[in-house]
């Protein structure tokens, strides 16, 4: 499902026109990303939570030639699908 469909498929659950379930899922969307950037957590109770964890820095090779290379540091965003949403799927 991308994001059309998405829109969509909210617009006919919700009843809301797709411009209005388009705005909410953008704001949805920009809301829970500006939490993430500030490291906050976004739990969702009986769907799941989002979080940002830190992967450390690292050395790894290049599959093609076989040479070390270094890996920075970066933040990555992690999701945990909470208890409900794990036993309807």
């Amino acid at each position: 499902m991308n994001k059309a469909e998405l829109v969509e498929a909210m617009a006919s659950d919700a009843g809301l026109s797709k411009a209005d379930a388009k705005k909410a899922l953008d704001a949805f969307i920009n809301t829970t990303t500006g939490a993430l950037k500030k490291g906050d957590r976004v739990a969702l109770v009986g769907f799941g939570s989002f979080s940002v964890s830190t992967r450390a820095a690292r050395k790894g090779r290049n599959p093609q030639t076989g040479k070390e290379i270094n890996i920075k540091a970066k933040n990555v965003v992690k999701f945990k699908a909470g208890a409900d949403l794990q036993a309807k799927v």
